[in-house]
């Protein structure tokens, strides 16, 4: 019996909902899946409806985020924890699948740091930002997750986490699941979203990097745009963490799952051997 994370981004054109079928499969044969998802673009859309905009950062060194004052987080709540979720709770449920829908907020289950201040760049200078509420995971409650698993249930996990004090932090999903892949000890984490792979240039589809490991995980970085540095940056603290295998692949296509476990996407290894990269 393995333990693989799944993590389904929420960018425009993905539906999470179309791994439901897969995912009762694999529970079905006995695997242990933790499914964490994104709603990046259900956030964006509500937030323009509600008359507060979404609001972009960009880090010095290339790191984009989503600014989260608190009447943000309270929209982001609404589409991650609420409308996703559900959403995606119900299609695997109709499937079989006994999910549990969570955020990280929910019992501790990502106990994470708030940023004191966060450097961004804006019209060419770098400021300083004091009040948003983002952070990253420190701590993932394993004792839960596993009583979750071991009743073979599947948990459905989403940001925002929080705090040791009480306080709810955007996290970014991709790392969130990285903590949480290492955390249990998984075998394997898809990274899910709208792009086939990391690429050498990301307006060709073809250039795709196959393969990233210890010796080639800078050129990776290298490679490496906008969210997909995030990306990147999960994969390597999963790597570090002690997962055997990371997978960034598309999750718009049939068979999403099978594919990028059959390595149609970027496969990230800690081995040393040489790799197309």
């Amino acid at each position: 019996m393995s333990t693989i994370i799944i993590k389904i981004g929420g960018g425009k054109g993905i539906d999470p909902t179309r791994v439901a079928g897969e995912i009762a499969s694999l529970v079905a044969s006995g695997e242990r899946v933790v499914l964490v998802h994104g709603g990046s673009h259900e956030t964006n859309e509500l937030a323009e409806a509600l008359g507060h905009p979404t609001q972009t950062i960009t880090s010095p060194s290339g790191h984009t985020s989503r600014r989260t004052d608190r009447r943000t987080l309270d929209i982001f709540n609404m589409a991650y924890c609420g409308r996703v979720n559900k959403a995606v709770v119900e299609s695997l449920r109709r499937r079989g699948a006994d999910a549990v829908g969570l955020s990280g907020l929910d019992a501790g289950i990502w106990i994470g740091t708030r940023k004191s201040a966060i450097r961004a760049v804006e019209d060419g200078r770098t400021v300083l930002i004091r009040d948003d509420l983002s952070g990253k995971v420190d701590r993932v409650d394993t004792d839960f997750l596993n009583t979750l698993l071991g009743s073979g249930r599947v948990p459905v996990l989403t940001p925002p986490a929080v705090t040791p004090d009480g306080i709810a932090i955007n996290v970014d999903a991709d790392r969130a699941a990285a903590a949480t892949a290492a955390a249990l000890g998984a075998d394997e984490l898809l990274l899910l979203s709208n792009v086939p792979a990391l690429l050498r240039d990301p307006s060709d589809p073809d250039s795709r990097i196959e393969q990233v490991n210890a010796s080639t995980i800078e050129a990776a970085r290298s490679a490496a745009r906008g969210r997909m540095k995030n990306k990147v940056l999960a994969a390597e603290e999963a790597i570090v963490g002690g997962v055997t295998r990371v997978v960034i692949a598309s999750a718009a296509r049939e068979h999403a799952i099978a594919a990028a476990r059959a390595g149609e996407g970027t496969v990230f290894t800690s081995t040393r051997a040489e790799v197309n990269a």
